[in-house]
């Protein structure tokens, strides 16, 4: 009798373990995806870098636009460095939509659209703009099957045995409720 007592509170606590492994899995996956944020950033403010300076070849570049994002791109360093998530997001979906808008400066300038280096970085500013999207979404969704798993028997138990290791709290990376709102009026005009 005492072995299978012995048997059911190995098994038991395997699992534990088993679910304990999980969540530290997952916690990992939402970092290592908050990471993969960051390189797609950081690449876009190289090609903004690069695009920049060749648009200035071309004319006089809009002061306010170019100060915008290197302000933009500071603050949005700045909260990383101090942790400070919703800033963060708020600077770099700010960039975003500036980046959105550098097609009006293609509008007007046509002799940028025959520049093959601006084209090439017009794409580069596109595809960029694609995998940080796709890299948001994922780690939204790591975020999202994480709070799935730690809420539901009997990981909440292991949860909460472990409060301090498997308990995070993850910010999603989200548009803020007036952007929502924006872009749910907006209409394609012809």
């Amino acid at each position: 009798m005492s072995l299978i007592l012995l048997i059911i509170i190995l098994a038991i606590l395997g699992y534990g373990i088993l679910i304990y492994n999980k969540l530290i899995a997952q916690i990992e996956t939402i970092r290592n995806n908050q990471k993969q944020i960051d390189i797609q950033l950081d690449r876009r403010f190289k090609v903004f870098e690069s695009l920049i300076n060749v648009v200035k070849k071309y004319m006089d570049y809009e002061q306010t636009t170019l100060k915008d994002v290197v302000a933009l791109r500071n603050q949005a360093q700045q909260a990383k460095a101090s942790g400070d998530e919703k800033t963060r997001i708020d600077a770099e979906n700010k960039i975003s939509s500036i980046a959105s808008n550098l097609n009006v400066v293609f509008e007007r300038y046509p002799e940028l659209k025959a520049n093959q280096n601006c084209m090439q970085l017009q794409e580069e500013i596109v595809s960029t703009e694609n995998k940080l999207a796709y890299s948001k979404q994922a780690f939204n969704d790591s975020i999202e099957l994480y709070n799935a798993n730690k809420q539901s028997f009997p990981a909440n138990v292991i949860v909460s045995m472990f409060k301090a290791k498997l308990d995070q709290l993850f910010v999603y990376w989200q548009l803020s409720a007036e952007k929502v709102t924006e872009q749910e009026a907006y209409t394609v005009k012809l």
